[in-house]
């Protein structure tokens, strides 16, 4: 072996995980289902590999089935990991036959991990003064570095030598083993001793030494003045014993017989045929092109709608600007650009607390600044004038002609409106791109995005602020660290809106919904948030009183009726006292095997058992206390006097919005509690509060979508739709149905726009299956309509992969074709459900567009829109135009679509938004 070139060691099993959950944000499948996000993730990783060290040694190891030598001397070692998810488990497979494809020497070695293997051949290289690299995202592996090894994150492209790990850590690689031993490693099910944490390990450690050198230094462990330091000595002596073996579990072995020597550790010729078969398989089109043409390979771009893009090496220009001149350099850079990419940086992530300390530009990819002007730590340079730099900005800012692209920037917008700045001419913003683009990957914020289109590692804000108590804020971040941050942000933001517009915009059904949907209602949401709602303090006090003595009757209760007092809010405690003391059936069990006692579990049980009952009124009773009841009142904002929601339209897969802080969402309606909740929102003095809401909107939506003449004509003739479903279903006159008949027509309706099943059906209504069954049969007889609707949806979705609502919005759907009957099924649910909730969505954000223009002609401020709420708006109107204005509230709503059913609005109004709705 050279000795200019390191030995790559990689961790397959390390990385295989990594590589799967990274890609689970796109769950990236393919035509016909497979899950293909981890194969993609690490040829990627291999190929980048093999052209960034062409003349290295190498090895990828990787975890062999069954048993190690750590399970014979511990059985518990790993008994609480999870298994691996059957998405993964099949990726295993083909991912090995890749890299072996690839030339690369794999290494599997029976009854111990994929650390030891690599442990091993670190220690033979060492002995010769070879350089090692070890490429892993596993703590653990600190422990092997020294002079000759170093630890790569492939992922984050940081490097950890031996005054890294002392950075990281606390302690130089040799104490990382004694580190884990005290600590233990709840991953692994590592026990380590009892109450000693990471602060309390890094006492011992830096203050006496290793373990061995603690036990001999007991009498000096209280001189530290750590907490509970006292005491350590005596627990310790009773714990030795389990910090020893916690050591021996941590400790990586490196003297493991191997097949292989380090010279046999070669990159090999490429069997192209053997890749080819892989990439095929998993529909890597870009690979399986570059290697029949026989092209250089180059990171797996997809050629599709989603997946990781290449990683393109960028030369990034970032510039902290300090200087006037050079501002307005800038300044006059961005007047001239079509588009420009733009961020703030602020003091929190509470839009109505938070102060502007800088701000960030980029115009084109890789070049970007970042202007301070509120940095205030100690040593901080001088920097521009706030007043400068946002009084030259405003202009630019304010401008709707100069167009902008951001992240989130209805935040942005919110902040630059506590310095009066108002920004206009907001052309893109990447996160409402991409959730149009797929509303069903789970994370848009801008590290993630960055991950998945671009394929590169951000900067992340607990990289250069901390963590936990001691996070800063950015106002207290050093310029050398913050000013790259903020700069890569605007650089990142503009790259992600190429990447992003360019799939967009070869939808244009897509690129509607979001130019004419989710980008309009961007500044609506912010005039709400920014306007917020006035609640009565001293009425929410007094029901978290009543509250609090109704939750000690059931308490008390609860108590009686098991016989002994126990912790109402412990599972363990509870599934004693119902399932060993009481007998109660067993219903669902927990992942490691107890009794459950999810809310699910007990709903099931109230309906026979009071214990049970109990539980379930002191559960709800206690949530609303201290999500509602106690927390509403301390939300007032003292300058404004009023809460002030924040509304999310990039979470829900559907398209509805949801809201936070508080979620006005949840509050309940159906129960007294909850309708007191609502009571305490109130108008200003002069005002009256207005709910308009939509009729039946998805059972009107169903009837637009199937087409059905039945349903079409009981809409259009205003017909009580469960009462007309009843007559339909029970073959009664319509003045004959009774309420039971209506409650179970209701149930039908409802269950079927959600895919209930008839064991569903029958459980809600109490009835038996067959019986369920029947009144579904008959159902499908009056409205053949929706029976062929839902056998359509079902199989174009499964043809397509996705739904799609009135207006074009997605819905993917990438279990449609799982091989788990379970998730298929769901996923159909979802086919069918998706078009109306997702087209409701839709209609309610036309309305408040439609709403919000209306309103901002009117100059006298006789009429606000304070909230939204499922399918329901909320305004605050002057007691004198309440007749006028709501006439026009119902006008604009029913407008915000052309349904083949009437679009009904009902509007009520009140003293609080109870009585209103």
């Amino acid at each position: 072996m050279a000795s200019s070139n390191p030995l790559i060691l990689v961790d397959g099993s390390s990385y295989l995980y990594r590589a799967f959950f990274a890609s689970q944000q796109a769950d990236l499948r393919t035509s016909t289902g497979l899950p293909s996000g981890a194969v993609r993730v690490m040829a990627n990783m291999m190929r980048s590999l093999r052209k960034q060290y062409p003349d290295c040694h190498v090895a990828v190891v990787f975890d062999a089935k069954g048993k190690t030598f750590r399970d014979d001397i511990y059985p518990e070692y790993k008994a609480t990991r999870a298994s691996m998810p059957d998405d993964l488990r099949s990726q295993v497979a083909p991912i090995h036959q890749m890299i072996k494809a690839m030339g690369f020497p794999f290494l599997m070695v029976e009854g111990v991990e994929a650390d030891d293997v690599i442990g091993t051949l670190a220690r033979q290289a060492t002995e010769k003064q070879l350089p090692v690299l070890i490429s892993t995202g596993d703590k653990d592996m600190a422990q092997l570095v020294s002079d000759h090894v170093t630890l790569i994150d492939t992922m984050k492209d940081v490097k950890t030598d031996r005054e890294g790990v002392i950075e990281k850590f606390g302690v130089p690689p040799e104490l990382i083993i004694d580190y884990l031993a005290l600590m233990g490693d709840k991953v692994d099910n590592i026990p380590g001793m009892t109450g000693v944490g990471e602060k309390t390990a890094l006492a011992l450690l830096q203050g006496i030494g290793s373990i061995d050198e603690i036990a001999a230094n007991l009498d000096k462990v209280a001189a530290l003045g750590f907490r509970g330091s006292k005491a350590f000595a005596d627990k310790f002596r009773e714990q030795e014993e389990q910090v020893r073996l916690s050591y021996v579990l941590a400790t990586i072995k490196t003297d493991v017989v191997l097949e292989q020597s380090l010279e046999e550790l070669q990159l090999g010729p490429i069997d192209k045929e053997a890749l080819l078969a892989v990439y095929r398989e998993y529909e890597l089109r870009n690979l399986i092109k570059e290697l029949e043409s026989g092209g250089a390979e180059e990171s797996d771009a997809e050629g599709d709608d989603e997946g990781a893009a290449p990683a393109v090496a960028i030369e990034t220009d970032y510039r902290c600007i300090l200087d006037e001149a050079e501002f307005d350099e800038w300044l006059a850079r961005l007047q001239a650009a079509p588009l420009f990419a733009f961020d703030t940086e602020t003091t929190s992530l509470d839009y109505m607390e938070a102060r502007v300390v800088g701000v960030s530009f980029a115009i084109e990819p890789g070049k970007a600044a970042y202007v301070p002007f509120g940095h205030d730590y100690l040593g901080a340079p001088v920097q521009l004038s706030e007043a400068l730099v946002l009084g030259k900005l405003k202009p630019l800012l304010e401008d709707p002609a100069r167009l902008k692209v951001g992240q989130n920037l209805k935040y942005d917008r919110n902040v630059l409106l506590n310095h009066g700045i108002e920004l206009q001419g907001i052309a893109y913003d990447t996160m409402l791109e991409s959730y149009v683009l797929n509303s069903t990957a789970s994370r848009h914020d801008m590290d993630s995005l960055a991950r998945r289109y671009l394929n590169v590692e951000t900067i992340s804000f607990e990289d250069i602020a901390g963590k936990g108590v001691k996070q800063l804020t950015f106002n207290q971040i050093e310029l050398e660290q913050a000013a790259p941050y903020a700069a890569e942000d605007a650089d990142i933001t503009l790259r992600l809106h190429q990447a992003l517009w360019g799939k967009l915009s070869a939808e244009p059904g897509l690129a509607k919904v979001f130019s004419e949907i989710e980008l309009p209602l961007l500044p609506v949401l912010a005039r709400m948030e920014r306007l917020g709602t006035t609640i009565e303090p001293k009425l929410l006090h007094q029901q978290s009183q009543e509250i609090e003595v109704r939750l000690a009757e059931l308490e008390k209760q609860a108590h009686e009726l098991a016989g002994q007092e126990f912790n109402l809010s412990s599972p363990k405690q509870l599934g004693e006292i119902l399932f060993t003391k009481l007998g109660l059936p067993i219903i669902k069990k927990t992942p490691k095997g107890a009794p459950s006692t999810a809310e699910e579990v007990l709903a099931e049980l109230a309906e026979t058992y009071e214990l049970p009952r109990l539980l379930m009124e002191h559960r709800g009773l206690a949530k609303l206390k201290s999500t509602y009841t106690d927390k509403l009142p301390l939300m007032i904002k003292p300058q404004t006097g009023r809460v002030h929601t924040s509304y999310h339209q990039a979470v829900a897969a559907t398209g509805r919005l949801s809201s936070t802080d508080p979620n006005l969402q949840n509050i309940p309606v159906r129960n007294e509690q909850g309708r007191r909740i609502r009571q305490a929102f109130i108008p200003c003095a002069g005002y009256k509060l207005v709910a308009a809401d939509y009729s039946q909107i998805e059972l009107r939506i169903m009837a637009h979508l199937s087409g059905d003449k039945g349903l079409l004509t009981a809409f259009a003739e205003g017909k009580d739709i469960h009462k007309a479903t009843a007559a339909e279903v029970f073959g009664v006159a319509l003045d004959a149905v009774t309420s039971d008949m209506r409650r179970s027509a209701k149930a039908i309706n409802f269950g079927l726009i959600y895919g209930m099943s008839a064991f569903g059906l029958a459980k809600q209504l109490g009835i038996g299956r067959a019986e369920a069954q029947k009144y579904m049969d008959l159902y499908f007889e009056r409205y053949p309509g929706v029976l062929e609707y839902m056998e359509r949806t079902r199989q174009q979705a499964d043809a397509q992969g996705y739904v799609e609502t009135l207006f074009g919005r997605r819905l993917y759907l990438p279990d449609i074709k799982s091989r788990n009957a379970g998730l298929r099924k769901a996923a159909e649910r979802a086919a069918i459900n998706a078009p109306m909730q997702g087209t409701a969505a839709d209609i309610i954000k036309r309305a408040m567009i439609n709403v919000d223009g209306w309103i901002r002609g009117i100059e006298d401020q006789s009429i606000r829109m304070l909230m939204q709420v499922h399918d329901e708006l909320v305004f605050e109107i002057r007691e004198e135009k309440l007749e006028e204005y709501i006439a026009l509230i119902k006008e604009k709503m029913s407008g915000a679509a052309e349904l083949d059913v009437p679009l009904v609005v009902e509007a009520g109004t009140g003293d609080n938004w109870d009585q209103a709705h």
